[in-house]
Parts: structure tokens; sequence; C-alpha cells
């Protein structure tokens, strides 16, 4: 049996490889490698236990670093992998400084490289993950684009060859947790009730890091007239305390900072909220998949198909009213399958099994 080396390094590429790895499986040998790029508390016992995720075969225990750094270290370390474990191609995942270096290490040593998320730009070169996307696709073998632009967007620098159009896995494995999550979980553990409350998650660089704009986002977030629940990244919290925007009690007028939720609860909240305002990629889809519309507050989405379809709308929190823009927004049309049938996982293993045997 063929060994395929699959390389995640958070726990959104995780969740994506979940349903990839249950195809993957019937058909080759998997060796799963957790960079430790992201250490999350939830990436405990329990998390692989809830969502059927196979445990990785190895943990590299990265950490944080400077993007040199941790990109540098993880290259080293998959490196002296692939050369002990001899796998017959590599699989990445999205955009990480693990999707980089993943591909790197396998490029430089002549190993066929899958690419899980290929073709999505954001036109945005200051973004760490724009520059990892544009590299990893430039060295795969085959190309696994979730929707049509992604393709247009390989198309326009001149990638054909391997390309397929699979899907979403993201998708697949919204479509399988949804059960579980209402399984385990009730909304009114977190004291608010269906259609009654926004959610919120603010984490990228680009908000954090500028006082100005964190400031326009809090001030936008407390004009809303409903809670706004706020599963709070450290980063940011550290970021809102420093600026003395949060209490010492996690509340700030109409905000409730709750601590990070599990990716199950992460779903039951988005699924039942009035809408989702948010500066996470991840979510964005998540939100479009639960019918929910969705506020970014970005200047650019690398899922354009959100925007066009009008369940996402890009705000710019400095010169924009989102209070204004929400009370006014209609949704278009929902389109089923915008990103596949749930079946991306299968197409993608099809594809793998054609081109490996």
């Amino acid at each position: 049996m063929k060994t395929i080396m699959t390389i995640v390094g958070a726990r959104p590429q995780f969740v994506k490889a979940a349903p990839v790895s249950r195809e993957l499986r019937k058909r080759y040998k998997e060796v799963l490698v957790n960079t430790g790029q992201h250490y999350d508390h939830n990436m405990a016992g329990i998390f692989f236990e809830e969502l059927h995720i196979p445990r990785p075969d190895y943990d590299l225990g990265v950490g944080s670093a400077s993007h040199g750094k941790q990109t540098g270290d993880i290259l080293i370390k998959i490196e002296r992998l692939i050369e002990e474990t001899k796998p017959s191609a590599v699989l990445v995942y999205g955009d990480t400084n693990s999707t980089l270096a993943g591909s790197l290490a396998a490029s430089k040593l002549h190993i066929p490289l899958f690419h899980i998320e290929a073709g999505l730009r954001s036109y945005d070169k200051e973004m760490p993950e724009e520059i990892n996307r544009i590299l990893t696709d430039h060295v795969s073998t085959l190309l696994f684009a979730p929707t049509e632009s992604a393709v247009r967007n390989l198309q326009a620098e001149n990638i054909t060859k391997g390309v397929h159009l699979v899907g979403d896995v993201m998708y697949d494995a919204v479509l399988h947790n949804y059960n579980l999550t209402e399984e385990k979980y009730k909304l009114d553990t977190f004291g608010v009730h269906q259609g009654n409350y926004y959610l919120s998650t603010i984490h990228r660089a680009g908000n954090t890091d500028d006082p100005a704009r964190l400031q326009a986002i809090i001030h936008s977030l407390l004009a809303l007239n409903e809670t706004v629940l706020f599963p709070i990244h450290p980063r940011t919290e550290k970021m809102l305390r420093d600026l003395k925007l949060i209490e010492k009690d996690a509340t700030s007028g109409n905000i409730r900072f709750i601590p990070p939720v599990s990716y199950l609860e992460m779903l039951l909240l988005e699924r039942h909220a009035k809408a989702i305002i948010t500066d996470s990629g991840g979510v964005q889809k998540e939100a479009y998949f639960a019918k929910v519309p969705c506020f970014t507050l970005r200047n650019e989405t690398e899922w354009v198909e959100t925007v066009e379809s009008g369940w996402n709308t890009l705000v710019d929190p400095l010169t924009m009213d989102l209070n204004a823009i929400i009370s006014a927004h209609q949704c278009g049309p929902y389109i089923d399958n915008l990103y596949g049938d749930g079946k991306a996982s299968v197409s993608i293993v099809k594809q793998i099994y054609d081109y490996l045997g």
C-alpha cells in the first residue's frame, strides 16, 4: 500500500483533513503530521474523539515564532520525516507556514505535492497567507480547487496542468459535523436564543495590530442593537486590554467576550446567529453554509463567491457604518452548489488514485 504524508498545523486544517483522511485511508496508508504551528488548548484528545479525527502520527511541536524561523524549523523537520517515511506523495492544505514548509520540502526532494484549497487569492501580498498560497500552487503536482474562481486564478498564472475543480472539503466537514453539534451542545448554555445575537470573531493582524482600526471595530459593535457574542482570541484580548476597551469583567456594553470555543460550539453559534461579523476566511464560508449573513471586516476576501452571492459584505470599519450596512442588507438567493456537493473528499481521492495508482 502506498503512503501519503498529510501535513497540518492548526485546528482548522485538522477539521478539513478529517473527511479527506476518511476517504484516503480506504486506498492508502496515511502518515498524518501535526507541525504544532498553532497551539490550541482545544486540540486535546477530546477534540479528535468528538470529531472522529485520526490522531497525528507525528507531532513536531514547532510552536509560535517569526515567519522565517517557524517556516524554517518546519521545513527541516518535514524534510527529515520525508526521508524517513519515504511517502509516495505529500498532501498540504490551505495557506499556513506549515503548508509552505511542507511544499518546499516535498518539491526539493522531488516528491509529488498535492494542494487542497489551491487557487485562492486575496490579491493582497501584505498577507503572509497570500505568499504561502502562491508559492505552494506553483510547485504543486495536483491542485484541488474549491471553486471556479480558484481555477480561473490559477489559469491567470499559467497553471493549468494537474488542476481539478473538486468543491470545498470544509463543506464536507460541516455537513458531517452538524448532527454532532446539535447532539452535544445547547444554545441556552451561552445565554442566547436563536436569532437574538450577533457572533463576532476578530484575530487577523491587520485588525488587531492597528489601534485605530481595532477601536473602530469595537465602536461599530457597540452601536449594534443586539448582544454581540465575541469568542476572543488571546492575542486580540491582550490588544483590547492594552487599549482599555475591555472592562475587568470581560464585558463592554452589549458585547459579551467569552473564552475561545470548540469547533462544534462554533458551528452551533454560527448556525443560530442573527448575523456573523468576522475577519476569518473559514468563518465566512461557515456563515454561508449556515445560511447566515456575514459581514467581513476586511478590504478583500479570498472567498469572493460569498460576496458575489450577496451573503457576505466587506466592511472597512474606519470608513463605513457597520450598523447601517447590517440594517439595510438584503441577502441574495442561496446557491446550493456554490462550494460543491459535499463530496469533495471523494473527488480528491479519486484524482489522487488516477495519478498515483
